[in-house]
Parts: C-alpha cells; sequence; structure tokens
C-alpha cells in the first residue's frame, strides 16, 4: 500500500468514492453514510469491539489479527487553570447532553459512541494514547515536516 495524505476525512472519503484509491482507513463519522447508502463497502472496523452504527462488521481482531486496536476519539477540552466548578458544571452539561435518547441515537446514527464520564478519565485516555500512539512514532522514525 502506499499512504496518500489528504487534508482531512471528507477528501479523503471523497478520493475512495471517486476510485482515486483503493482503500481507506476512515474515521467512522467520516464514511457511515457512505458505507449505509452502499457507495462504500466496509470490511471490518479497527476498534477492539463491534461498532454501535456498524453492528454487523467484524472487528479486525475477529478478521484474524488478535490485539489489533485503533480507535478514534473525540472529546471537550478546556483551558488549564478553569476554575473546578466550571469545569464540573460542563462536564455535567456534557454528559447530560450525550446520554439524553435523540442525542444518542443520532450520534451512533453518524458513527459516534458516546462515552461521556468524569474529566479525569479523559485525562487517563489521552495520556495512555499519547504513549501508545509515540511508541509506533518512534519506532517508525516519523518526523515533522
Amino acid at each position: 500500500m502506499v499512504h496518500v495524505p489528504y487534508k482531512g476525512g471528507g477528501p479523503a472519503a471523497i478520493a475512495l468514492l471517486s476510485g482515486e484509491v483503493g482503500v481507506l482507513f476512515a474515521e467512522p463519522a467520516t464514511i457511515v453514510q457512505h458505507i449505509k447508502s452502499g457507495k462504500a463497502r466496509a470490511l471490518a472496523v479497527t476498534t477492539p469491539k463491534r461498532s454501535l452504527a456498524l453492528p454487523h462488521l467484524p472487528t479486525v481482531a475477529e478478521s484474524g489479527m488478535p490485539g489489533y486496536d485503533v480507535t478514534s476519539w473525540n472529546g471537550m477540552l478546556i483551558p488549564a487553570g478553569t476554575p473546578a466548578e466550571i469545569i464540573k458544571r460542563l462536564n455535567a452539561e456534557f454528559n447530560k447532553a450525550i446520554s439524553a435518547p435523540d442525542m444518542r441515537s443520532r450520534m451512533i446514527a453518524n458513527g459516534y459512541e458516546p462515552v461521556g464520564g468524569e474529566p479525569e478519565r479523559f485525562s487517563e485516555l489521552i495520556r495512555t494514547e499519547t504513549a501508545k500512539w509515540a511508541k509506533v512514532v518512534k519506532a517508525a522514525g516519523m518526523k515533522v515536516d
């Protein structure tokens, strides 16, 4: 395979749909609607468990590569030093919003899997992911251009 860089998921999805590239590793929200409409064919999800949006798709691990785990995630961040009471209030409102049934179903339909939780949990995810991918970057000898 040859890596073809694009300036985001939208242009990469267009490249797949137009036949410019033959395969795409995509963030679910970028491609899920094209999969559901039949314009793109999904082979597997890269997460350790099946997608709520596309539960019929196997995971890469189920497809023969045990331990494969590449997950995309999004979150809400605010400036360091924000008072604790503001953080607590924003976190509560954010969790309330993503757990509302209509919001939850819309997020899942668009390829997102709402998780929520405490700020400390998200901070730990960021630390874990940073350490995980730092090893990959170092082992591959990647450099910023």
